[in-house]
């Protein structure tokens, strides 16, 4: 199977376009009014996050304390890996590479899985010392030190919130990722047809963003 033959022999173009750039120009719109409405809806929890910070600055020191930063950082580093490995793959694509287009797009799912089980090793101890509010909301007084036991309860509503969301849109990635590799394998996108895979890169950054900035706010208080 040659790499000469991926995707499409010409570039399709739909009806209702008069030309391809103007397919593109709209696909382009699309996917960053939808960026746009994502980055809308976690500012409204970036919003409420600044706003308790700011009026309980004790309660988030103290309950960032208690967030693991080695979790964290290797959580930071695997999802700024999986951003270079989706940009490849996105070049692999639009120079017609198939077997790096593959082994670009895996690499990246996995180290998404890899993300979420560190996360999983995270939340489960968070669960087993109490911090895990309305389900398990019974903080360990020899693994919280200097916790409040009652307010602290609002810095890991945020918390499991925050990142919850956020694991949320890498489960949607994960699908789409899924999707799109059953169609990498049978040669379906290629130089004359790579927005799918590079809109399912827009997306991947925006979720690897948003992480970034969830490191150091939740972190690194």
């Amino acid at each position: 199977m040659s790499d000469v033959t991926m995707g499409p022999k010409e570039p399709i173009v739909s009806d209702h376009f008069i030309d391809r750039e103007q397919q593109n120009e709209a696909s382009f719109i699309g996917m960053w009014l939808f960026l746009a409405q994502e980055a809308m809806f976690f500012g409204g929890l970036f919003a409420a996050y600044f706003v308790y910070r700011y009026k309980y600055p004790e309660l988030w020191e103290v309950g960032s304390a208690q967030l693991d930063v080695t979790y964290g950082a290797v959580n930071t580093i695997v999802l700024l890996v999986s951003s270079v490995t989706m940009a490849l793959c996105v070049w692999s694509t639009q120079v017609g590479k198939w077997k790096h287009q593959i082994a670009f797009l895996v690499s990246t799912i996995l180290l998404g899985f890899l993300f979420l089980g560190i996360k999983w090793v995270e939340y489960s101890d968070k669960w087993k010392h109490g911090l895990v509010p309305v389900f398990q909301w019974n903080p360990d007084p020899n693994y919280s030190v200097g916790l409040d036991p009652v307010k602290g309860e609002l810095f890991f509503s945020l918390y499991f919130i925050m990142t919850g969301m956020h694991a949320f849109h890498m489960i949607i990635g994960f699908a789409i990722g899924a999707v799109y590799l059953v169609l990498c394998l049978k040669k379906k996108f290629g130089p004359n047809m790579y927005l799918p895979v590079e809109f399912f890169g827009f997306y991947w950054h925006f979720v690897d963003i948003v992480w970034v900035f969830l490191f150091p706010m939740l972190y690194l208080v």
